[in-house]
């Protein structure tokens, strides 16, 4: 039976895991979540009552959380690029940098975007100019952290790095990484030329629209 992916292109978490299914050339069939395809709404919700994607069904099993899917396809289906390596204490270094790139940059960039989505009323203010705030803090964070590395956790690219990818990329349209922090700019820029991350951007150009902020013309 193929794996099914419920999913969005244009999700910062889909494409987390769209990098790790990619970078192994794993075959999935992809459940677009869009009202043009209802039934895959509904079915998300009847397997997944919390409503979050990206979410994987093999072999019948569900799968949530983008970090647990991409540890599962590695238990399970695993290819020549290893995203968590063997060695317990090199694999605590990356999941430790997942969770970074997950709560210091994902979370308030999506803090930012969520707001911009409401009506003017209901917007927090106070709370936007806290997650920015936290943006710059994690890009200094990050400037020293990236120093002498490729890849965000050393040499060998990893989970960490499918969590970098995409969340860099819309914090970077949201917070813009300012020439303070070249490091992590050119690791971003790394992480663009990477090909299965570049093949996400790619599959989620059309959606630009979608994102409340203004996608800028670049990238």
């Amino acid at each position: 039976m193929a794996l099914e992916l419920y999913a969005h292109p244009f999700s910062s978490y889909c494409q987390k895991v769209l990098i790790a299914l990619y970078e192994n050339d794993i075959a999935f069939e992809y459940r677009l979540l869009a009202p043009e395809q209802p039934q895959h709404i509904q079915r998300l919700a009847e397997l997944w009552p919390m409503r979050r994607f990206p979410l994987l069904v093999d072999a019948g099993q569900m799968v949530a959380e983008s970090s647990i899917i991409i540890e599962h396809l590695q238990l399970n289906h695993p290819g020549p690029v290893r995203l968590i390596p063997d060695d317990p204490q090199q694999a605590l270094e990356i999941r430790f940098m997942d969770r970074v790139f997950d709560n210091y940059i994902s979370t308030p960039q999506q803090k930012c975007v969520f707001d911009a989505l409401r009506a003017p009323d209901d917007r927090d203010a106070y709370g936007v100019t806290e997650a920015r705030r936290m943006l710059d803090t994690a890009y200094a964070w990050l400037e020293q952290r990236l120093q002498g590395r490729t890849w965000a956790a050393g040499e060998v690219f990893s989970l960490a790095d499918c969590a970098a990818a995409p969340f860099l990329f819309y914090a970077d349209w949201t917070q813009p990484i300012g020439p303070a922090f070249p490091a992590v700019r050119a690791y971003r820029q790394r992480l663009l030329q990477r090909p299965s991350f570049a093949r996400a951007v790619d599959e989620a150009r059309p959606y630009r629209t979608f994102f409340p902020l203004g996608a800028p013309d670049r990238d």
